[in-house]
């Protein structure tokens, strides 16, 4: 059985503490939550990655590594993330748990007090980050924000996004883009910092078999370091109810084998915030989150009209984005069918198998999320950024009540808002 508790240890600082005996290992994160912008989210991802260079102690990979060693082999790694419109930037550990030290030697405090070391003290010149990390990591982080488009699927989705989100936060890239990356100095990014510690809500994430009173006073002290704010902000998500009156149409022709059709829809302002949420999650499921789904199903299936077809769900910000792969006459077809597919979801025309299928899939998500503390934590940061409080088992619980006619219902508040098309290249 695990415990799940939340408090807060500073102004905007808050625990969330699973106790659980399940696991050999330990998992600890420190996240920082911050507004979505175009201004900042380039120096917001770059900050982790230069960070996880060196610090006041431990001033370079080497020191880090062998620092990390001595904690039997642990691991930190530097984690960016996007929770609808909020950036969240940090660092995610894992080490072996307490109960399993061979000498029974403490293990937590020394791996919480290593995680803050590098959020707190980095390593610095001239009292600003080192500028060989600083042009190292911009590097990485270009190569990175580069690399994007090789993944033409994630490229789509992203381009969807972009064009549909063009006057929101949330088309902005987690990354940033190239071009305020590139401009980002060691003092401006070492000011961004600055900013960051002082603005941002904090989240810290643990789970293992430390109590939760001695854990709070671990991460109390290794975050002792932290500026004092009464005022750090909360994360905020914009909703756009409606579509405009004509759908976005956009298209771009690559050196591609293969068209990306990829179709944006507005909820209505269905969000995770409201009291039939779990209809709409299991409209998504039904419409295309499985591969018991009707896109599933039919137009890849039965009608072989894409080579892969499937919808997501952005839950914080009312969004249902489609993703399909198709040869690029198949546009219009393709699109028609994908069109159709969601109408019949619309009218209530569901088989027992398509909803019983699609339920037992998702709960099976919600509860397998409880083996595996990488997604556990994942899911926690979900909820802290959306300030929601619902634990995996409560959510499965009410996914058991949802019936057909609240799946149809969910599923008429849908429009659609924006088409992207990569297509090939003519010749």
């Amino acid at each position: 059985m695990s415990q799940v508790t939340r408090r807060e240890l500073f102004p905007g600082v808050w625990l969330r503490a699973v106790h659980t005996n399940k696991f050999k290992s330990s998992y600890l994160s420190v996240t920082l939550l911050a507004p979505l912008t175009r201004e900042t989210a380039g120096a917001n991802a770059l900050i982790p990655e230069v960070l996880r260079r060196g610090t006041a102690v431990h001033p370079d990979m080497e020191a880090l590594s062998a620092a990390l060693d001595e904690l039997y082999g642990g691991a930190i790694e530097p984690a960016v993330r996007k929770r609808g419109e909020t950036q969240c930037v940090g660092f995610a550990a894992s080490f072996l748990d307490d109960a399993y030290a061979l000498k029974g030697e403490k293990i937590l405090e020394p791996a919480a007090d290593l995680l803050c070391e590098l959020l707190l003290k980095p390593y610095t010149e001239d009292g600003v980050f080192s500028s060989d990390y600083v042009t190292g990591e911009k590097a990485n982080l270009i190569d990175r924000i580069r690399a994007q488009i090789n993944d033409k699927r994630a490229y789509a989705a992203q381009r969807l996004t972009q064009e549909m989100c063009k006057y929101e936060a949330f088309g902005v890239d987690k990354l940033g883009d190239e071009e305020t990356v590139s401009a980002i100095t060691s003092e401006s990014l070492w000011e961004r910092y600055q900013e960051l510690l002082r603005e941002a809500q904090v989240e810290v994430y643990y789970c293992g078999s430390a109590e939760p009173d001695r854990v709070a006073q671990a991460l109390k002290e290794a975050l002792s370091g932290l500026p004092v704010n009464e005022n750090r902000l909360d994360p905020e998500c914009s909703v756009r109810v409606s579509a405009g009156p004509e759908p976005i149409v956009v298209e771009e022709a690559m050196d591609v084998t293969q068209g990306k059709l990829a179709l944006g829809f507005r909820t209505g302002g269905q969000t995770c915030w409201e009291e039939d949420y779990p209809a709409l999650y299991m409209a998504v499921a039904v419409f295309g989150g499985t591969t018991l789904s009707k896109l599933f199903m039919n137009v890849r299936e039965k009608l072989s009209l894409c080579y892969y077809a499937s919808a997501t769900l952005e839950r914080m910000k009312g969004l249902v984005l489609v993703s399909s792969g198709i040869e690029f006459d198949k546009y219009q077809t393709a699109k028609d069918e994908i069109l159709a597919q969601l109408e019949a979801v619309k009218r209530g025309e569901i088989e027992d198998w398509e909803l019983e299928g699609s339920r037992r899939t998702l709960i099976g998500a919600c509860m397998s999320t409880l083996d595996d503390q990488g997604r556990q934590e994942e899911f926690w940061l979900g909820q802290s950024a959306a300030g929601l409080e619902e634990s995996p088992k409560e959510f499965a619980a009410r996914l058991e009540q949802v019936t057909r006619e609240q799946v149809a219902a969910a599923a008429r508040k849908w429009e659609l808002d924006t088409i992207y098309f990569l297509k090939g290249k003519e010749g």
